[in-house]
């Protein structure tokens, strides 16, 4: 399994998964880790001001040369369908990660609606 630090290669690639999946039409927000949810709302920085939140992005591979299987939470509006948004989510990262690395194997895109607001 790959690190997650921040800094790191593969922390910038999850924060850019993460914005990728926030455009999404439909999308609300990832879910939020356990750390942004104890954290006071007057503590947090506001939206697109720069700090992705990406705890609802993991991204793991078995080794440094397989594909990437990347697991997205996210919580949609509620005018959207669910399906749709999860579909849409999972085609746009997978274009984005293949446009990245093309020689790579397929990447596997898990995306699991948690809510919606």
């Amino acid at each position: 399994m790959t690190g997650h630090h921040a800094g790191t290669p593969h922390a910038t690639l999850v924060e850019d998964v993460a914005r990728v999946v926030e455009d999404v039409a439909g999308v609300a927000f990832l879910r939020p880790g356990l750390a942004d949810r104890l954290r006071s709302a007057l503590s947090r920085p506001a939206p697109r001001s720069g700090r992705t939140p990406s705890a609802g992005v993991r991204m793991t591979r078995e080794d440094g040369a397989g594909s990437w299987h990347v697991e997205i939470e996210v919580v949609v509006l509620r005018q959207a369908r669910p399906v749709d948004v999860a579909r849409a989510v999972r085609a746009r990262v997978e274009n984005r990660l293949d446009a990245l690395a093309p020689e790579r194997p397929a990447t596997r895109v898990t995306v699991t609606v948690t809510g919606r607001v």
